[in-house]
């Protein structure tokens, strides 16, 4: 299995004092990990969470970093809680230094609150809105960055190279696959960052687009039983290094180096991958910082500009 890629260690002993960051889905697995190493170097985290109480039970611990933080709702999967997110953050506070869209989902069938396919809507349009709204703050802060996480499946497997389906986004005319929805959502993660560091070149804002690994986590819970899921944990664990299952903070390794290194930025829009047994090539399996993307249509950018203006759209009528 290929070397876990780990931050320069100078990195994480930066002094992050007087710096806002908000981090989605920061109560769990690596939203939990990239806020608690960015509060150990002195951050103010906003902690982005659809449910309050466990965000503010996962940060009981943190009471003690030399940083400071706060929980504020969120629930990516209704475009009005990201309005009242963002105006509440924005009436709080006249920096941003780092958005974190680390929050998503893979589960069965549903729909947001405002109709569009579940895994599409709050995995790219919940985060797109929330960024379109917080992007005069983060050019007032330049320098500024914008990190989403994708997956490693947003190439699509062997048989199927994933793509954007403009013509059914949400899943009306085509029977319905989990992983499909899932595959498009997170193509949709990197080509919004392309895009974005596409219409912010010059403004001192940086986006990129993350595989984290495969990390060790509920994440995935809404397709599997519990009982399945804690039977496939006790098989796998004694596995782990050898299939690449990485712990929390392993997985925040790369969102940590895109917020972090003074390099980062002349990558600006590109695409950083953790190393993954699940990439179809095997040439693609050690990840690079940066690396391209294995799937072509995560590199067209006509793709980009294209999902940007239709998200617009999207963002823009719901709520």
């Amino acid at each position: 299995m290929p070397k876990t890629l780990m931050c320069d260690p100078k990195l994480l002993q930066k002094d992050l004092s007087g710096r806002v960051y908000i981090v989605t889905g920061a109560n769990s697995g690596t939203g939990l990990a990239t806020s608690e190493q960015l509060l150990r170097q002195g951050a103010r985290v906003v902690g982005a969470c659809r449910r309050v109480e466990a965000g503010k039970e996962a940060f009981a611990g943190f009471a003690r970093l030399p940083g400071s933080a706060e929980i504020m709702k969120l629930d990516l999967a209704s475009l009005q809680s990201v309005r009242r997110f963002a105006d509440q953050f924005l009436a709080s506070y006249d920096r941003l230094d780092g958005l974190v869209n680390n929050a998503g989902l893979v589960t069965n069938e549903g729909r947001t609150e405002d109709g569009f396919e579940i895994q599409f809507g709050t995995n790219h349009l919940g985060h797109f809105l929330l960024t379109e709204l917080l992007l005069d703050v983060l050019r007032a802060s330049a320098p500024a960055r914008i990190v989403n996480l994708s997956s490693v499946l947003h190439v699509g497997n062997r048989s199927r190279v994933a793509d954007i389906d403009f013509a059914d986004l949400n899943f009306e005319r085509r029977s319905y696959s989990s992983t499909l929805a899932y595959s498009q959502s997170k193509l949709a993660n990197v080509l919004h960052a392309k895009e974005l560091a596409a219409r912010l070149e010059g403004t001192g804002v940086s986006a990129f687009s993350v595989h984290p690994g495969w990390i060790r986590s509920n994440f995935g819970s809404g397709v599997m039983p519990g009982w399945f899921r804690a039977i496939l944990n006790l098989v796998l664990r004694p596995f782990s290094g050898m299939l690449g299952i990485l712990t929390p903070y392993e997985g925040a390794q790369t969102t940590l180096h895109c917020l972090l290194d003074d390099d980062a930025p002349q990558h600006n829009g590109a695409y950083f991958s953790q190393n993954s047994i699940l990439y179809p090539n095997r040439e693609n399996r050690s990840g690079g910082w940066p690396m391209p993307s294995p799937n072509p249509n995560a590199r067209d950018p006509e793709l980009a500009r294209r999902l940007y203006d239709v998200s617009l759209e999207m963002a823009g009528s719901g709520g």
